[in-house]
């Protein structure tokens, strides 16, 4: 089912598959700043990671005890999502804990996702809700995809502060030791295919809080992630879309030891409590 709401010449259509957004644009325009899905190159939007981000060492994890699997990227953007809040400018999405999600995941949860569109603004808000009377280990992130239908190297990514980018390797999905400096120019990183040779672009840490995508050297979109210490950047050759990946985690390192708990950047929700953070992207 397709959810879209509106404001002042601009749309949002989120799929309650997932609570994934698919479409943002201008209605005046019509020009559309979503990745439609090609699945020749990926067939996805924005889709939501959680409970986990990226890898698990051998696609498994201990806790109290006990193996389990998951996915990569866990199991939300693959589960139907209830509509429980709709507003001609919002919509507020849940995923309850059930059956099915805690032979993956020991934990009674929910996860709401809202969209609230201010004219040419959206902010996307995730809220997890732990319903144990006990820490809850999680991971949360965004994966949103932006079309770049012009060719890629008419675009670039201008961070908001003086950036040193140190990109961190993937090596069968797992977080290597490896690092790569990135250069930019006055914070302004060109995008090239060769950036991503080796898989995305992986940030444990950046200084920045926003991401301008430029379009032959003219602002087109500002992605601003403020609540997210890591961070993303992922394409795949000769794609024409850009992800900007928000993170609260990321995968494995090669070495993990396969604890949840002990898991890097993994995040303990204390007992029947909740964690709130959001990014927003503005068409400009």
């Amino acid at each position: 089912m397709l959810t879209t709401i509106t404001k002042s010449g601009f749309s949002a259509t989120i799929d309650a598959k997932g609570a994934e957004l698919v479409s943002f644009k201008n209605t005046t325009t019509h020009r559309e700043y979503i990745w439609e899905g090609n699945p020749d190159f990926w067939g996805k939007h924005s889709p939501v990671l959680f409970p986990i981000v990226g890898t698990l060492k051998n696609g498994s994890y201990r806790y109290d005890g006990q193996t389990y699997e998951l996915p990569r990227h866990g199991f939300a953007r693959d589960r139907e999502f209830k509509l429980i809040e709709k507003a001609p400018d919002k919509a507020v999405f849940s995923l309850q804990s059930d059956i099915q999600s805690l032979k993956k995941y020991p934990f009674e949860f929910e996860l709401q996702l809202s969209y609230t569109l201010t004219d040419n603004l959206l902010v996307v808000g995730y809220k997890v809700i732990n319903k144990e009377a006990f820490a809850m280990p999680f991971s949360i992130g965004a994966h949103p995809a932006f079309a770049l239908p012009q060719s890629f190297g008419s675009y670039a990514l201008q961070f908001d502060r003086q950036e040193t980018l140190t990109s961190y390797e993937l090596e069968n999905d797992l977080l290597s030791n490896k690092t790569n400096r990135i250069t930019t120019n006055n914070d302004i990183l060109p995008l090239a295919y060769s950036l991503f040779e080796k898989d995305a672009l992986i940030f444990k840490k950046l200084a920045s809080k926003a991401i301008i995508i430029l379009e032959n050297q003219k602002p087109l979109l500002r992605f601003s992630f403020n609540d997210f210490p890591n961070f993303g950047i992922w394409t795949k050759p000769g794609a024409p879309f850009i992800c900007l990946e928000p993170w609260l985690g990321y995968s494995d390192l090669m070495d993990a030891n396969g604890d949840l708990v002990q898991k890097e950047a993994i995040q303990l929700l204390d007992a029947n409590s909740n964690y709130t953070l959001e990014f927003s992207m503005e068409i400009l």
